[in-house]
C-alpha cells in the first residue's frame, strides 16, 4: 500500500515534500510526471507542444494507474492528474494529501518563466484559474489537507506523518 499520495497545484511542494516523506518513511519516492517523461522520452512541456494535452493526459492516467499498482512508497501526482475520473476512482481509499498553496507562494515557487505548458501567455492568471478549477477536486479526494504557505518542508513533513494513518 502506498504510504502517501501527494496532490496539489504546481508550486505546492509535491516533489520536495515527497522526497522528504519518503526519506522519513524509509521508502521510495515516485513522481508520475517523471514516469510520463520516461515513457515518452521527452519532457512534459515537449509532449504538450508536439503531441497535445490529450496525449499527455493519456500517458498521465496510465502512469498514475501503474504507480498506484506497483509503488508502495510516496507518490507525487502531476497537478492536473486528478482531473481524470478514472484517476479519481483509483485514489479512493488511498492516503491522499492535498498540499494547499496560495497564489503568491505558488508563483514564487514555480517562477513565471518555467517550462509549464498550461501557464503560457499570462502565467499568473492561468495558475490562478487552474488552482480555482481544481481546488474542489483536491479537497474531495484528500484524507488530509496541509497548508504549505510560508512553512518549512520539515515542519510540513512532520504534520503529514502525524496526520496520516500509520
Amino acid at each position: 500500500m502506498t504510504k502517501a499520495v501527494l496532490i496539489g497545484p504546481p508550486g505546492s511542494g509535491k516533489t520536495t515534500l515527497g522526497r522528504l516523506l519518503a526519506e522519513r518513511y524509509g521508502v521510495g519516492f515516485r513522481d508520475t510526471d517523471a514516469d510520463v517523461e520516461a515513457v515518452a522520452g521527452k519532457p512534459v512541456a515537449d509532449i504538450f507542444v508536439e503531441d497535445g494535452e490529450e496525449r499527455f493526459r493519456e500517458l498521465e492516467r496510465e502512469a498514475v494507474r501503474r504507480a498506484l499498482a506497483e509503488h508502495d512508497g510516496v507518490l507525487s501526482l502531476g497537478g492536473g492528474a486528478v482531473l481524470s475520473e478514472e484517476t479519481q476512482a483509483l485514489l479512493s481509499g488511498q492516503p491522499v494529501v492535498y498540499l494547499q498553496v496560495g497564489l503568491a507562494d505558488a508563483v514564487q515557487r514555480v517562477g513565471l518563466g518555467a517550462a509549464r505548458p498550461l501557464l503560457v501567455l499570462n502565467p499568473r492568471s492561468q495558475l490562478k484559474r487552474l488552482m480555482e478549477e481544481r481546488r474542489p477536486i483536491y479537497e474531495r479526494l484528500a484524507v488530509l489537507t496541509v497548508a504549505t504557505d510560508k512553512r518549512d518542508p520539515e515542519e510540513l513533513a512532520d504534520e503529514i506523518v502525524k496526520g496520516l494513518p500509520a
